[in-house]
């Protein structure tokens, strides 16, 4: 009789075709001395071969509507239609970076924490800037457990008890990670991170998309810590004190003259973004969420999909 638990890679994708693949079959190939594993896609209208794809590797799958999405309420759903004991979330643009990726991730969850996160790696066209916020947030040397609630969902795993007991928020823009993590410390779990379960996490944004990405996620995290306030002299030091240490940064690695445009960029849109993000209270229309949670999309179509949307409801 097999004895192992189950553990549910769950998936959100949009037109994920690009990195799918490599993605499927680096699952494919995880240990599963310890655990069994299984597949799930939570899919939102993917256009491309994502779903193909997602066939071809025998995933589970399932779906939500664009007006329906949020990044709450898109893994709530994806863990509802999932069977494992431990739920395992990565991005469609992430890549484990060995074979135990899994495996590490979710052993603290049997016996020291409720929740866990694995460290993150630039690849290909991730910038430069970007990558000195994966140093300082996913560092090489694990805590289990962590102090504080810092969370990410690009990279993590759950009990599904813990999950069933608080559940993501299905409101927020962003930020539900660290939203539930909080839930969870508040009543006396640990939260844990292994830098010894490492992904790949590949951005290959426009500028504004970047700034989007910031912006939403500071609207979120006013719901998580009103107390965090953005002013505009805050604003501009930030920007100014990022770019000088990515400077200094490449500088040391050589790559000065590189990278020196992409670095201004990345910090300028960056603290813009989470200062109007900062400022924006307002309860998100049709309109907004679109631009939000489906960045891809141009103005003409979030036009032509409101309307469809009012004329469906």
């Amino acid at each position: 009789m097999n004895s192992k638990s189950l553990v549910s890679v769950v998936i959100r994708t949009l037109n994920e075709e690009k990195h799918l693949e490599e993605l499927l079959e680096a699952i494919k190939a995880q240990d599963q001395s310890e655990f069994n594993i299984e597949t799930v896609i939570i899919d939102s209208g993917s256009t491309d071969r994502t779903l193909e794809i997602a066939e071809q590797y025998g995933c589970r799958i399932t779906y939500i509507k664009k007006e329906e999405f949020t990044f709450g309420k898109s893994l709530n759903d994806g863990c509802e239609f999932a069977n494992g004991d431990y739920l395992v979330f990565v991005s469609g643009h992430c890549i484990p970076v060995d074979c135990y990726w899994i495996r590490n991730l979710v052993r603290p969850l049997v016996t020291k924490c409720s929740y866990t996160y694995g460290r993150q790696l630039g690849r290909d066209t991730t910038k430069f800037s970007e990558r000195q916020l994966f140093d300082k947030y996913f560092p090489n040397v694990s805590r289990i457990p962590q102090v504080g609630f810092f969370c990410n969902n690009a990279n993590s795993a759950i009990r599904r008890d813990d999950w069933l007991a608080h559940r993501f928020n299905e409101e927020l823009t962003g930020c539900e990670d660290m939203y539930l993590a909080k839930l969870l410390v508040d009543s006396g779990k640990k939260i844990g991170y292994v830098a010894e379960a490492p992904v790949y996490h590949i951005h290959d944004e426009t500028w504004e998309k970047v700034k989007i990405r910031y912006e939403r996620e500071a609207i979120a995290l006013q719901q998580i810590m009103p107390q965090v306030q953005l002013s505009l002299i805050d604003m501009i030091t930030y920007i100014t004190v990022g770019i000088v240490k990515d400077i200094r940064n490449a500088y040391s690695k050589g790559v000065l003259y590189k990278e020196v445009k992409s670095i201004v960029l990345f910090r300028a849109v960056q603290y813009y973004g989470a200062y109007v993000g900062n400022k924006n209270h307002r309860k998100l229309s049709q309109r907004m969420k679109y631009k939000y949670f489906y960045p891809r999309v141009t103005d003409m179509d979030v036009s032509e999909k409101i309307s469809e949307f009012k004329r469906e409801n």
